[in-house]
């Protein structure tokens, strides 16, 4: 049997959060969860098989998910990450590289499918 692939959602709004993480957690994978930047930031030093890191952009707290994206690939650049924002749209050159970008409302399965295909290639 393989060993799960853990993720970190990263979302302040509680319903959203919810509602992906059940989702991800139905498909097989190991779902960690966060309300903003620095409980994701706790969280990722707390628990060193994360290999996902699903944020949201525009939350409240010390910095938003673009800074938190940057942070964990300075930090931690084995991981892979996928920025979602219902307010705004992102430049590939505004996340780190090899990032992906969901807009909101998004496809959970898209999302997931992302994810298997971003450890695929490792």
């Amino acid at each position: 049997m393989r060993t799960p692939i853990a993720v970190l959602v990263v979302e302040d709004e509680v319903l959203v959060r919810i509602d992906i993480a059940d989702y991800l957690s139905g498909q097989g994978f190991e779902v960690h969860e966060a309300a903003g930047a620095d409980q994701a930031l706790e969280i990722m030093q707390a628990v060193p098989n994360i290999r996902l890191l699903f944020t949201d952009i525009d939350m409240p707290g010390s910095m938003d998910g673009l800074k938190l994206s940057a942070a964990v690939r300075d930090r931690w650049p084995p991981v892979h990450i996928i920025v979602t924002s219902g307010h705004r749209s992102v430049d590939a050159s505004e996340l780190p590289a090899g990032s992906v970008f969901f807009a909101k409302p998004y496809r959970q399965r898209d999302v997931a499918r992302s994810m298997h295909d971003l450890v695929a290639g490792e």
